[in-house]
């Protein structure tokens, strides 16, 4: 087993916001950062030691990440596969290439759950709109076709409520096949944080309970407000993935509660997740330092949540509001991401907030109006 340590270099490649909180967690404990982005002035390169600007499929500046990398992790899924594989092969990539290959394509992802053993909602493969037409009857109204790669916080996707709908969906086949999934009558969306090591040490974060608004995660409220059956089914199934996967590193694994409590996989995210920056400030262990731990083959840590949490989104129209209010909320922990441009609906930063009262800490959400949209 490979173990890297203090004053080695962890190369990441996508300079977003993950792969700066995975610097920042990195730089504790002494480790140089390399991070490979195209754009210049990246979230994570303002924290990194080394910036390599250029496209995440250039072969050149992959070889001098390899080269000033003692190990590389990646911050999102959509890089570049060819890429990553080619990496795998001169340099230490212990998550290795074959994860972001299945979850960068929603086919080849309900194909891994399933073959998991992990329940996911009724589905059919449509490789052009003729062939949707054809088989659309195996899944019934309502149902969500989603294009197999690319989209991302609902972009990609249109839910059919009748045969009326379907001219609306060709669209979606320009650039890929889709996926047709039966709508899931769920009551709750939730999220398990799975990290795992190269020695297959595994621990789950408390999970998530995530409220969506215009397809964008809002709110993650910690611990979510579900049975303790449903809390174990759900772990099991994360772990049972990650397993099935040997997963090294983080997988985010988002899911529908169901009426009777049980759970269906909804999809899966092969690194840290916008519904687990709670545990910087809410457990023992951040998923940005488990996840640091794992790729560099440290043993892993049990996290356990100091108290019930919630972490609020804060987008583009939202920047301005939070700041202004800092004075009224000292309780509030703001983390804002060093994006130049607060675009409406860009993720910008976040608010975590502790509570011993969850429900009175909604209704301070509310009545702070920041959100009101």
């Amino acid at each position: 087993m490979t173990t890297i340590y203090p004053g080695q270099t962890i190369g990441i490649i996508g300079g977003g916001q993950l792969g700066r909180m995975m610097a920042l967690a990195a730089r504790e404990a002494g480790f140089k950062i390399a991070v490979l982005e195209p754009s210049m002035d990246s979230p994570c390169g303002q924290v990194a030691d080394i910036r390599i600007v250029a496209p995440y499929d250039d072969e050149a500046a992959l070889e001098e990440l390899a080269e000033v990398s003692d190990v590389i992790t990646y911050e999102f899924e959509n890089i570049d596969y060819d890429g990553l594989k080619r990496l795998t092969e001169i340099a230490y990539v212990p998550q290795g290439a074959e994860l972001v290959r299945t979850t960068q394509d929603r086919i080849l992802e309900k194909a891994a759950i399933k073959k998991a053993g992990s329940p996911v909602a009724n589905y059919i493969v449509a490789e052009n709109y003729q062939q949707l037409l054809t088989n659309i009857h195996d899944v019934g109204y309502p149902c969500v076709v989603k294009t197999a790669r690319g989209g991302y916080d609902g972009k990609g996707q249109m839910t059919l409520h009748s045969a009326a709908d379907l001219v609306a969906v060709e669209q979606l086949f320009e650039h890929a096949a889709c996926v047709a999934e039966a709508f899931v009558p769920f009551t709750m969306e939730v999220s398990v944080i799975v990290q795992r090591n190269p020695q297959g040490e595994t621990y789950c974060l408390p999970m998530g309970e995530n409220i969506h608004v215009n397809h964008i995660l809002h709110e993650t409220i910690v611990p979510a407000r579900v049975s303790q059956q449903t809390l174990k089914q759900a772990e099991e199934e994360a772990i049972k993935i990650a397993d099935a996967l040997q997963l090294v590193g983080t997988l985010a694994v988002e899911m529908f509660v169901l009426e009777d409590g049980s759970i269906v996989i909804n999809e899966l995210a092969p690194r840290p997740h916008n519904s687990g920056h709670y545990s910087i400030e809410g457990c023992n262990i951040s998923q940005f330092h488990q996840h640091i731990r794992a790729v560099c083959g440290w043993p892993l840590r049990q996290p356990k949540l100091h108290q019930p949490t919630i972490m609020v989104n804060l987008l583009g129209q939202h920047v301005v509001p939070v700041t202004n209010s800092i004075g009224k909320y000292p309780d509030w922990s703001i983390h804002l991401y060093g994006k130049a441009e607060a675009k409406h609906n860009r993720k910008m930063g976040h608010v975590t907030i502790m509570t011993d009262d969850l429900d009175q800490t909604l209704q301070q959400i509310t009545e702070s109006a920041i959100w009101a949209e």
